[in-house]
């Protein structure tokens, strides 16, 4: 099958090795030139953005002339501006949601009073807002505990946390004002206490296949400080929870993936085709919902790519004809962990070289990401450069590989979390969710 890859990151680069890894003839629509995913790609076709009229005219045509059979779409604003409506119009099948579906990632509005509609009890206390007006009160009955969301797409970067990027009523304010000048709707919502982790589900429509529990890391800096970024790092365990969750927290979260899998069916008449991505928090008041995303998460899907042990040009291609079957995973741990350029998340380095010794690949995989590939270097841009992959029978086995391959990563003005899946900030998390249970 000609299967067609729409972004050019370290999500797109494993999504791209595990189709031709499946038979598959791989075709690419790039933003940045991906060293990785133009090894694999029989053609690509390159872009400035998704959004322009003239780019989508410009992807469906590359689609068309390479006979392509299948689209599976890696980022979020693909999927806002319609990308996979126009793909459908044409008969040509997609893996992601249409553009009233992914509403669920690009309005946390729209998510949060689809669970309210449907009594699906997973949201802390919130309000949404147009105006400043209502603001100022709404904080004042959060008693401080508040978080600040702008209702639409910013990478990632669009939530401010009482007590972390807020430090006083004036500046919640400011940032309310900001976002009404801006585009207008924001959310305010109750902050809660607890550890995160996604929980992801393939969809075909009418029924789900889950994946293994993963754990991101959003803060730039080790021990959890710093701004927010598009993720860090991720570890999944081998045995498809996480040391501090439960059974009964894995059986939770699927539980509500699968009713707002439901919801989103009652809500538009159309059934969502891709992958459900549930961000939630365990609390001492059970699982909450942070957020959905209409996509594979960014560095989890390395997790779950590197462990998945079905075929995954079937799984995609049955996910768009409503024939999923089951999906197997290996019983292994996992670690992921992003090389960046320095001052990622607040004031990056650019045009940085990336030196890559191919020594990595006795223990770690290496998945290219926002990186461009000119007469045999490589650069990085502002955003994330690569992100190395190893898997093992435990999460110290899969560390240890992946710090091993790390040293064959090289060059200037890089940075790595070398924190994330060691057992000293594991413990940290069990011992955080024993006192807040």
């Amino acid at each position: 099958m000609n299967f067609l890859v729409i972004g050019s990151g370290a999500r797109e680069h494993i999504i791209a090795e595990k189709l031709s890894e499946s038979g598959s003839t791989v075709y690419s629509v790039l933003t940045n030139l991906n060293p990785g995913l133009l090894k694999l790609s029989a053609g690509y076709h390159s872009v400035t953005a998704y959004n322009s009229r003239d780019s989508q005219i410009s992807i469906l045509d590359f689609a068309k002339e390479n006979s392509v059979h299948c689209v599976v779409v890696g980022p979020e604003d693909p999927l806002a501006n319609g990308m996979a409506d126009m793909f459908w119009k044409q008969d040509i099948p997609v893996v992601g949601p249409t553009r009233q579906l992914a509403q669920i990632e690009t309005s946390k509005g729209f998510t949060r009073d689809l669970l309210e509609r449907y009594s699906i009890d997973a949201s802390p206390r919130y309000q949404r807002f147009k105006t400043m007006n209502g603001a100022s009160e709404f904080i004042d009955d959060l008693g401080g505990n508040y978080v600040i969301k702008f209702d639409g797409l910013m990478g990632g970067k669009g939530v401010k946390v009482a007590g972390e990027h807020l430090h006083s009523k004036e500046e919640a304010l400011i940032y309310c004002k900001q976002l009404v000048d801006g585009s207008g709707t924001y959310i305010i919502e109750e902050k809660i206490f607890g550890e995160e982790f996604s929980l992801m589900s393939f969809c075909d429509g009418r029924k789900l296949a889950h994946m293994p529990a993963v754990q991101d890391h959003k803060r730039a800096y080790e021990g959890d400080i710093g701004p927010n970024t598009g993720g860090m790092g991720s570890y999944s365990d081998s045995n498809h929870s996480l040391p501090f969750l439960t059974e009964q927290d894995i059986s939770g979260a699927r539980e509500i993936n699968e009713r707002v899998f439901r919801a989103l069916i009652d809500e538009t008449g159309q059934g969502y085709k891709g992958i459900l991505y549930g961000g939630f928090m365990i609390t001492g008041n059970g699982i909450k919902l942070i957020e959905y995303n209409a996509r594979f998460g960014d560095p989890e899907a390395m997790n779950l790519l590197t462990l998945l042990a079905s075929d995954f040009s079937e799984i995609c291609y049955n996910i768009t004809q409503g024939n999923l079957g089951t999906v197997t995973f290996r019983n292994e741990s996992s670690v992921c962990k992003y090389i960046v350029p320095e001052g990622y998340g607040s004031n990056p380095r650019k045009d940085a070289t990336l030196i890559v010794n191919p020594g990595y690949a006795r223990t770690s995989s290496l998945y290219y990401a926002a990186v461009n590939q000119i007469d045999g270097e490589i650069t990085t841009t502002s955003s994330r450069a690569a992100a190395l992959v190893s898997s093992s029978s435990t999460i110290a086995k899969a560390e240890e590989k992946c710090e091993s391959g790390l040293n064959f990563i090289s060059g200037n003005n890089l940075y790595v979390r070398h924190d994330i899946a060691k057992e000293e900030l594991i413990k940290k998390r069990i011992e955080n969710m024993e006192k807040i249970r």
